[in-house]
């Protein structure tokens, strides 16, 4: 009898213990880490949303940035950060294509790491210098078709989203373009508006000026549905029917962080996303806020793992 009393009694300390803890979260600043260099657009919705959060939270949360190895510096330090809900990541599509990349996997993008919720969508888009022979997704086609291997088109490095958006594009329009590759996006764009190559795959929000002057010549965005921002880029859906590839920017926790925890955090990104400052911030950016579960995000995470593990397969890829 005195054995169970004593076995209650702990039991009953671990769920006072474990309540408190919920009471008390966060009583300290937390740690959003952002495994890419500064001021791109993973970087600057992180800062936005952060922001939010902590008016919600109460606790400042910091953005850091980790960069390094296309992402995986700072995904591995987060993995192996404490499950306590103060350092957190901040992690687009590359999340899942990195592993797929790297003979030696250091991470699981699924079972290493708890969902909390999606910030936010973008688009990528194929831009054209004006002297490609090509104005629209169809002409461009059209042309690659009767020019295999003619076109070139500049991404963010071999693996990057850019080059992998533009492999399935490639693959699903049945199109020979060269593919060269840069360290960033930033390098690529610089080339494509000089005319050194025809085409370029990058994000929507630093083309956005160029396309307005006339420097670039925006063909299709890679998103399920055209840009709110800019509604008369088609899509390349439109064009390649079964091509949608979503640019989504999340927020996940180390593996086994409290449920409680995750359930806090959502709610706080979520009230930040709907709340008019951060959505005014994201609206600038192009971007769409979402603020869904940590179970549709997880559901997400699944489907875009099976994706890119078969694009990479079928375009050869590999890490640098």
């Amino acid at each position: 009898m005195t054995r169970t009393i004593r076995r209650l009694a702990v039991a009953l300390a671990l769920l006072g213990a474990c309540a408190a803890h919920a009471q008390v979260y966060p009583n300290k600043p937390i740690k959003l880490i952002v495994p890419l260099a500064a001021a791109g657009t993973g970087d600057t919705l992180a800062r936005a949303v952060a922001e939010g959060m902590a008016r919600e939270l109460g606790q400042p949360v910091v953005v850091e940035n980790k960069p390094g190895a296309g992402g995986l510096l700072g995904t591995e330090m987060v993995a192996a950060a404490p499950a306590d809900g103060y350092t957190l990541l901040a992690v687009s599509p590359s999340h899942v294509i990195n592993p797929a990349l790297h003979a030696k996997k250091t991470y699981d993008p699924l079972k290493d790491f708890e969902t909390i919720t999606i910030m936010a969508n973008t688009h990528q888009v194929i831009v054209a210098h004006p002297s490609t022979p090509a104005s629209s997704l169809k002409e461009l086609i059209d042309y690659a078709k009767k020019n295999p291997g003619k076109l070139t088109y500049g991404s963010a490095g071999l693996g990057s989203a850019t080059h992998l958006n533009m492999e399935l594009f490639k693959s699903m329009a049945g199109v020979d373009i060269l593919h060269v590759p840069y360290k960033g996006s930033t390098q690529a764009r610089q080339d494509v508006l000089s005319g050194q190559v025809h085409l370029a795959m990058d994000g929507l929000l630093p083309v956005q000026p160029l396309i307005k002057d006339n420097r670039l010549k925006a063909l299709a965005i890679t998103s399920s549905k055209r840009a709110q921002s800019n509604p008369d880029i088609p899509t390349i859906g439109e064009i390649v029917p079964g091509y949608a590839t979503d640019t989504w920017y999340g927020i996940i926790a180390p593996a086994k962080t409290p449920k409680d925890v995750i359930a806090r955090l959502q709610a706080a990104a979520v009230k930040a996303l709907r709340s008019p400052e951060v959505a005014d911030r994201l609206a600038k950016l192009g971007a769409e806020p979402v603020g869904n579960t940590p179970e549709e995000f997880a559901r997400l995470l699944e489907r875009e793992q099976k994706t890119w593990a078969k694009v990479v397969k079928d375009s050869g890829a590999k890490a640098e």
